[in-house]
């Protein structure tokens, strides 16, 4: 705005604008670099957290899982695995009565090992062995971070550098813990670590030194020697006590690379190594000068024996002499503990066969040993399959019995008495076709499980198109089995599925097959029982699932624990010869417990042995020859093709047992020289079966027993003529007959 001032217009001048400041170019490069480099370092920062968080958890993880080890004497040298047997004469009352016998004993003979106290190893032994491997042993705390360290860096520079305690090297040795590459070896390091501190916080450094030289290795090429009181009666033909300078550093000396280092395989080597040892204790201070000069003179006078006869001390033997043989069950055990101990160590079979017979396991067997026993006899008789007496009798055979949680209670795989000792088992590794004893747990439990069918619904005897070629070509398939022989002998009646089992027609179950289809019935089988020798795409067809056509066929003994589903409540346990298997430090490697698959419901289950039942009082049923007289009896037979296989499977109220008979090669089984199947059975184990606790099996609440008219299969009504009694679940019982 102009101002008037004197008569003179006077124009106001522009305020003043404040100066502008310009930052030094340097200045805005140096704020963007530490706005850079703050924002990094926060980075680094957070991320180094979040690894250190995971690594300390990753760690922790293991320290919370690695308890101390244990170094008792039973557990560093124990040489033999025990198996033990159930007492069948055990009484609770008598303290004297014992629960469990000795069975059987396994040792490695090409393995030495004896426990010798620390107070009969000369103090410049246990010098030499400290000097040899830690020096340091007696002021560290189980890890020596310094020589740790050290091993870490020269194994980033590409040298190897033993960085182990003597804590943590019996660790290794007793825990067989041995990984040493990738992240398992990382893992099992951590775990070493926090055991060797562990220890040290338990026991003495004489205690860990104690069971440092019992648990060392000093073995040849050819032979495993353990502890150095083997070694000084291997190598020296001493006692340790006797041992000189020399020859105890000898020993020590060995401990860096056993076979490199050997003073009979290597000589050269191991005197090299040996009196570097003396040199060492030289240095400690363990050996005066006086002690090294007569150290030196022994070390160029050393005389290595290698007798592994000689022993110093009388061994406590606690395998007999004359056990013989494993017997076919013994056989059976050992390979399953051989498969628990891969399982459970994450190793290969074949190094879980050589912990095994090192060593160090209690296993607790499931055989009832007077069952086996009289089966073993039983089946050597060669009057319980002959219909008559002849010669050039190779007909084999194999039994196995099961109780219905699962435990294998006998397992006989010949004829003949056996000789050696693992060789093939019939019934847990042969593989042979199951015949129509498939039919109850492939097609008829499932079918029943679903509601398909009911214990008297009529089934057409007729059969199902298939398709018979690439074509697509269909034919009738399957036909009928008799004991005279095959044919498509179909009746075209309606028969009840009590009978249709009974008489063991295949029409039913390839029907029922072909509703539910060969797929769901082929993993029923494999998923809900366990079945192992399945093979996909070509057991899963019509054949396989309805008459047993398989291509490798089943284990008996997954056959006959298959079957313990209609006895136990459609409970379905694993099968195991193992009750309990343990370390000798009580370490579980295998318990076998209450658990199972609830394979079918109770009510399927119990309608499912009722139609068994029959199999075995019916004039007609395929099983009438194994009938009891004070027991019932549920069963089934199978023959395959040919008759090449005969199965029969019972189930009695206390056990299920089954037996096999055929040729090694394919070959047909002349039914006339011998007895029916079910009469084999009952030779077998019916003495066995009239003598059980029970004799009869509990029907549930969900079963009701009612009358069915037999000519529509259906609830009876009053006005029906003709009646029998079925069996029928609760919640699906068919509608009432008004056929009349």
């Amino acid at each position: 705005m102009d101002e008037k001032r004197n008569g003179s217009v006077k124009r106001r001048r522009p305020q003043a604008q404040p100066k502008k400041y310009r930052q030094h170019p340097a200045v805005t490069i140096l704020k963007v670099v530490g706005t850079l480099f703050l924002s990094g370092l926060m980075i680094i920062v957070i991320t180094g957290s979040i690894f250190a968080t995971a690594l300390t958890i990753y760690i922790l993880n293991f320290a919370d899982t690695t308890t101390t080890v244990n170094l008792d004497e039973e557990v560093v040298t124990s040489n033999v695995t025990r198996f033990f047997y159930r007492n069948p004469d055990f009484d609770p009352d008598d303290e004297e009565s014992e629960e469990w016998l000795f069975y059987y004993g396994l040792k490695n003979q090409q393995r030495k090992a004896v426990w010798v106290d620390l107070k009969q190893v000369p103090d410049y032994a246990q010098d030499a062995f400290v000097c040899a491997e830690d020096e340091r042993f007696y002021t560290h705390d189980g890890v020596d971070f310094k020589r740790t360290l050290s091993a870490i860096v020269q194994t980033l520079l590409g040298y190897k550098q033993g960085g182990s305690t003597i804590t943590q090297q019996t660790i290794k040795n007793i825990t067989k813990d041995n990984e040493t590459d990738g992240s398992e070896g990382v893992e099992r390091k951590i775990r070493e670590i926090f055991r060797a501190i562990n220890v040290e916080k338990v026991y003495t450094k004489d205690d860990i030194l104690e069971a440092y030289v019992n648990v060392v290795e000093f073995g040849t090429s050819s032979m495993e020697i353990v502890g150095v009181e083997q070694a000084a009666n291997y190598y020296f033909c001493k006692d340790v006590s006797e041992l000189n300078y020399a020859e105890a550093a000898s020993l020590a000396a060995m401990l860096k690379a056993p076979a490199d280092l050997n003073p009979l395989e290597n000589p050269e080597d191991n005197d090299d190594r040996l009196r570097y040892v003396l040199r060492q204790m030289n240095d400690n201070g363990t050996l005066s000068d006086d002690e090294w000069d007569i150290a030196k003179k022994q070390a160029d006078e050393l005389e290595v024996i290698g007798d592994p006869e000689f022993s110093s001390i009388e061994e406590d033997n606690e395998i007999p002499e004359d056990q013989g043989d494993t017997d076919w069950f013994m056989d059976a055990v050992i390979n399953q503990a051989e498969e628990l101990i891969a399982d459970q160590k994450g190793i290969s079979i074949e190094d879980a066969r050589q912990r095994l017979y090192s060593g160090g396991y209690d296993v607790y067997t499931t055989v009832d040993i007077n069952m086996q026993r009289d089966l073993e006899k039983k089946m050597r008789d060669a009057s319980n399959f002959q219909e008559w007496s002849f010669d050039d009798d190779k007909l084999m055979a194999g039994f196995c019995v099961v109780d219905y949680q699962g435990n294998v209670l006998v397992n006989v795989s010949s004829r003949n008495k056996k000789k050696g000792s693992r060789i093939f088992n019939l019934v847990s590794q042969g593989e042979r076709s199951p015949g129509s004893c498939i039919k109850p747990i492939a097609s008829y439990a499932p079918a029943l499980d679903q509601d398909l069918i009911t214990y008297s619904q009529m089934i057409l005897d007729s059969p199902i198109n298939v398709d018979a070629d690439s074509d697509g070509i269909e034919e009738k398939w399957p036909v009928n089995y008799s004991e005279f022989g095959e044919s498509a002998n179909w009746s075209n009646a309606y028969i009840p599925a009590w009978q249709m089992l009974a008489l063991s027609l295949n029409t039913a179950p390839a029907q029922l097959v072909q509703q539910m289809t060969p797929t769901y019935c082929y993993n029923f089988l494999r998923e809900k029982l366990d079945i192992t020798t399945l093979v996909d795409g070509t057991d899963s067809d019509y054949s396989g699932m309805t008459v047993g056509g398989l291509t490798h066929g089943l284990h008996l003994q997954e056959l006959v624990a298959a079957y313990t589903i209609f006895g136990n409540g459609g409970r379905k346990y694993p099968t195991t010869y193992i009750s309990l298997m343990e370390e000798v430090d009580g370490t579980v490697v295998y318990e076998h417990t209450d658990g199972y698959k609830q394979a079918i419901n109770d009510s399927t289950s119990y309608i499912m042995n009722k139609m068994m039942q029959k199999a075995v009082t019916d004039a007609n049923g395929t099983a009438r020859y194994a009938r009891l007289k004070n027991t019932v009896l549920a069963a089934k037979t199978g023959t395959s093709s040919d008759w090449v296989d005969l199965n029969f499977v019972g189930c009695t109220p206390d056990y299920v047992s089954g037996v096999w008979i055929g040729y090694e090669e394919w070959k047909k089984i002349p039914t006339s020289d011998y007895q029916n199947i079910g009469e084999i059975w009952h030779n077998l184990f019916g003495d066995i079966a009239e003598n059980e606790t029970h004799h009869d099996f509990q029907m549930p609440d969900s079963v009701e027993v009612l009358k069915y008219c037999t000519r529509s299969g259906e609830i009876a009504s009053n006005f029906c003529g003709s009646t029998d009694i079925g069996y029928y679940k609760e919640s699906f019982i068919p509608q009432y007959c008004n056929i009349g």
